[in-house]
């Protein structure tokens, strides 16, 4: 008893001398501490501030009867996005300036599909010009932005008017490994009749075309060039894959590395594919979903159809997509309160259009162009869903004075 009651001593003695020491080193760590948080707070500030000011703009895409153009045509206006002013040090601290972000917009509203883009208004020539210039027979009109129609000055009332499903999805591995993509799918290939093609995005389409008087689903992929090495990363999983690090390098040190020629018919697919994956200009992007239904109109089996319309994107011996964050699954403690609370922030994190910044900063991916072309483009005639409403083919040229 005598030794627990020592030891007792001992360990109060030991954190009182320690704490002790802590706070006389306060003059060290204090300030320390504080300009960390000091730091952190301005430059969240600055960052709110500056897109608070961001005039943006919501185009909507118009697409013609007969639209026989593939994807590839849809990566080429990708890239045109992809080239950004560069951002300078004083820009980026004092004025809390940020790369520039899109957002692609596939929107359902009971059924009508329509196609957009959200931009900034600054960015709005240059994207309109690129478009017309691969795409001149769509038209191109600035649209009210349809988010406004469920946003009501009673929030609460507006919670309970609405039943609301969200979702984002992410890769299941490495970003270098590449989905499916339209290479895959044949529909680079010009010269295949129209109603031979596979086009993965149909699917989709098709299930916006089932959304009944009620029931509404949004579909929206935010992108901005993205900083990440990710074709060092790529490089480190082939060296990998054809075992080459360093170990394997040192012991074969006296030997003839014959590389691929060890690989079997399936590795060498895989880093075949993720050198051609990397080698193309990259995006972080975040992709989500909102259905957003009447109560007594929701169906609970579009949350699985939505699962498997992105399934078309899938390799099995690749890269494919998972559902990260569901309104789905909410478990344990206050499961409906949490569940209220989730939607809410999900809610507003797509009518605001954010993912890269706080406060609705979320894990992103990185695709490239052609796979960012996949999942977002304009279908031709092959997808026929009635409910995707096409015009006549637009007669004339682009309206002048739009810069090239």
């Amino acid at each position: 008893l005598d030794r627990i009651i020592m030891g007792t001593f001992s360990v109060q003695s030991f954190l009182y001398d320690f704490f002790k020491v802590v706070i006389n080193a306060g003059y060290l760590w204090f300030p320390a501490i504080t300009a960390y948080f000091a730091w952190k707070f301005w430059m969240y500030y600055i960052r709110l501030r500056y897109v608070s000011k961001i005039n943006w703009v919501l185009l909507e895409i118009k697409l013609p009867r007969e639209l026989p153009k593939s994807p590839q045509v849809m990566e080429i206006i990708l890239s045109a996005m992809h080239q950004t002013a560069s951002i300078v040090a004083i820009n980026k601290y004092w004025e809390g300036k940020l790369r520039t972000w899109y957002s692609l917009e596939i929107v359902s509203k009971e059924g009508s599909t329509h196609f957009y883009f959200y931009v900034q208004k600054s960015y709005r020539s240059v994207v309109e010009a690129q478009i017309y210039a691969h795409y001149p027979q769509v038209e191109i009109h600035e649209a009210a932005d349809y988010t406004k129609e469920f946003i009501g000055e009673d929030t609460e009332a507006s919670k309970k008017e609405w039943a609301i499903h969200a979702a984002e999805y992410i890769l299941t591995k490495d970003d270098a490994y590449p989905i499916k993509t339209y290479i895959d799918y044949k529909l680079d290939k010009l010269e295949t009749e129209e109603e031979m093609k596979n086009d993965p995005l149909a699917s989709l389409i098709e299930l916006m075309g089932t959304m009944k008087e009620g029931e509404n689903l949004w579909y929206q992929i935010l992108i901005r060039k993205t900083t990440t090495k990710w074709e060092n990363a790529g490089k480190k999983i082939v060296d990998k894959i054809m075992k080459r690090d360093a170990a394997a390098t040192k012991a074969r040190a006296d030997k003839i590395d014959f590389g691929s020629m060890i690989l079997s018919p399936g590795e060498r697919m895989i880093v075949e594919a993720i050198e051609r994956n990397v080698s193309k200009l990259g995006f972080d992007v975040c992709i989500r979903f909102i259905y957003i239904a009447k109560p007594d109109k929701f169906n609970y089996p579009v949350t699985n159809s939505i699962k498997g319309s992105m399934q078309q994107f899938n390799f099995l011996n690749l890269n494919g997509f998972s559902r990260n964050n569901s309104t789905s699954y909410v478990d344990y403690f206050f499961k409906k309160t949490r569940e209220g609370w989730k939607k809410k922030r999900m809610f507003d994190a797509y009518i605001n259009r954010s993912a890269f910044y706080k406060p609705h900063k979320r894990k992103t991916i990185v695709l490239n162009t052609e796979e960012l072309a996949t999942i977002y483009h304009f279908p031709g005639s092959v997808v026929r869903t009635p409910s995707l409403s096409r015009i006549e083919s637009k007669k004339g040229e682009p309206p002048a004075g739009l810069p090239i």
